[in-house]
């Protein structure tokens, strides 16, 4: 009985581990930053996997109409292909973060290859825009305190997400958008994707049209749509 008993409760702790390694909202492997509390006002779009042709170009246009800026986390491989988005988005006024440079998963990666992936995407972010952001996002949101702490190190902030758009595998604008909405409870962080890790020119479609939708009907009930530096900004006593 006490074998079983000890075979439980690590099988239990492993698999509490496993969650807190992919959970973006979990807090075991060091801090993140996931939003506000309840309440706020405030809802940061951010997307991952750009930049991505022609979607990125199409999704600047619905946040120009409504006068928004994004942050926007992209994989440096696929910034060398198209530089001339990522300087169209930096003129656009939205956020810039590093996502690395190929779209690993990081709890499987080694330390060098961490570093190297952060520094890499770093490097190509220089140098199609120069100056960005200090943001970080880990691919797929897996992370090891290894890897939170080399992005510490390197003076990145780790950005997660509380509010998930399921758009990678969404067949309409509606589910996207019907996803979004259950999930705000104000001073949250919206994960969407204007590109994917697998190929350049993925469909992203149905993402544009659900931002059309999501920004003016949260608008509409008083939200504030916000980067993820000006909430951090808020989040500062």
């Amino acid at each position: 009985m006490l074998g079983y008993m000890i075979a439980a409760a690590a099988t239990a702790a492993a698999s509490a581990a496993g969650y807190q390694s992919m959970a973006p909202t979990g807090k075991w492997y060091g801090e993140t930053f996931t939003g506000l509390k309840r309440g706020s006002r405030q809802l940061a779009l951010t997307y991952d996997d750009g930049p991505n042709d022609p979607y990125t170009f199409r999704l600047l246009e619905v946040l120009a109409k409504h006068q928004v800026r994004a942050t926007f986390f992209l994989i440096g491989r696929y910034v060398r292909q198209r530089p001339a988005i990522v300087r169209e988005l930096a003129r656009a006024g939205h956020i810039i973060g590093n996502h690395t440079f190929t779209h690993p998963n990081l709890i499987f990666a080694s330390a060098s290859g961490t570093k190297r992936q952060i520094q890499d995407c770093e490097q190509a972010l220089s140098d199609a825009v120069g100056e960005h952001s200090n943001l970080f996002r880990p691919p797929f949101g897996g992370r090891r305190p290894a890897s939170l702490q080399f992005a510490r190190n390197a003076g990145l902030t780790t950005v997660m997400w509380n509010v998930t758009g399921y758009d990678w595998n969404s067949d309409s604008a509606e589910r996207i958008q019907k996803h979004v909405s259950r999930q705000v409870h104000g001073g949250d962080i919206i994960l969407l994707h204007d590109g994917s890790h697998s190929e350049m020119g993925a469909d992203r479609s149905h993402t544009v049209t659900a931002t059309d939708q999501l920004i003016a009907r949260f608008k509409a009930e008083g939200y504030e749509f916000v980067t993820v530096p000006e909430m951090r900004k808020a989040a500062t006593p």
